[in-house]
This record gives structure tokens, C-alpha cells and sequence, in this order.
């Protein structure tokens, strides 16, 4: 299992229309609590990074750093992207439950 099954399931959210992609559309996302998670790349500046964990911790949305922005961007078709936002509860949720098998796999 890899994360590849997340991407696919982004790709998804994205063909449905319930992302907000790229830095300063996931963040007004999280700021008009539409976001029910987010996603940045582990290629992400470590200002962004941290911009984004702190909104995350404040807003209560789930935060997950995994692929490159290149992938992420492949995923849903678009040019590079670090941050990434979900905006629809049950997508968030198939993602999340799919990163948690990855991480219990590895034995994280």
C-alpha cells in the first residue's frame, strides 16, 4: 500500500469539484471553515509548512504532509501545488482513514 491510494482518492475529490488548490485558495478555505482537511507537500517551504499546521491547529482540520508538489499537482491535473484542501466530510475522511492504514503498515 502507498500513497498512491491517497493521491487517487484526491484525484477524485478534485474531478468532483471539492478542492481548493494552491496556497491562498486552501488558506480561504480553512479560514471560511469549508476545509475538512489539508494536504501540503513534504517539498513545501517550511514557512508553509508551518503557516499551515498552525492554521490547521486553530481551525480543527486534520493536516497531512506527504508527496511532492509535482504529485500532488499530477493528482489533480494541474500545475505544481503545495497545499491542498478538502472540501467535502466524506472525501476528507476516506483519505484520512487510508493514511492511517499507510502509517500502521509502515509500523509509524
Amino acid at each position: 500500500m502507498s500513497e498512491n491510494k491517497i493521491l487517487g482518492l484526491l484525484g477524485i475529490a478534485a474531478k468532483a469539484g471539492k478542492v481548493a488548490s494552491g496556497e491562498f485558495a486552501a488558506e480561504q478555505a480553512l479560514k471560511a471553515r469549508k476545509a475538512w482537511l489539508t494536504i501540503v507537500a513534504e517539498d513545501a517551504s517550511a514557512n508553509t509548512k508551518k503557516k499551515f499546521r498552525d492554521r490547521c491547529e486553530h481551525g480543527g482540520c486534520p493536516l497531512l504532509v506527504i508527496s511532492s508538489k509535482q504529485e500532488l499537482a499530477h493528482a489533480i491535473g494541474k500545475g505544481d501545488r503545495s497545499c491542498i484542501a478538502v472540501l467535502d466530510q466524506g472525501l476528507a475522511a476516506a483519505i484520512s482513514r487510508t493514511a492511517e492504514t499507510i502509517t500502521e503498515n509502515r509500523g509509524e
